[in-house]
């Protein structure tokens, strides 16, 4: 099955400790369904300390972001200037490419019908 949110895709966090953050999906997991959100699920990880070779000290303590599930997430649409949740759909329309007619599978925004 196609993946509902992808990567690039601006989302909001519906649940947990990050609710109501907004974000662009950093690096998607199709496997585990996880995705990376810039600036949610942020985590302290312990990295050994060492020495460039130019002398500066790397490591310590460093903040980054963990993957989040997919399911807490939502894309985010603009309905009436404000920037709503959104579940996504698939549908099929018929393209019409080298005189030919094609049927092409496109996602899109369930709450304002338009194509993502």
């Amino acid at each position: 099955m196609a993946q509902k949110i992808k990567k690039g895709d601006r989302v909001i966090v519906v649940t947990g400790k990050d609710k109501g953050v907004t974000g662009k999906v950093i690096e998607s997991y199709p496997d585990t369904d996880r995705v990376l959100v810039e600036g949610v699920n942020r985590i302290k990880k312990h990295t050994k300390v060492g020495q460039t070779q130019r002398g500066a000290k790397t490591g310590g303590i460093v903040t980054q972001e963990a993957s989040i599930h997919v399911s807490n997430v939502m894309l985010l649409v603009e309905v009436d200037g404000k920037k709503v949740g959104s579940r996504v759909g698939f549908r099929e329309e018929k393209v019409e490419r080298d005189g030919r007619e094609k049927t092409v599978r496109v996602r899109y925004a369930k709450r304002t019908g338009e194509e993502i």
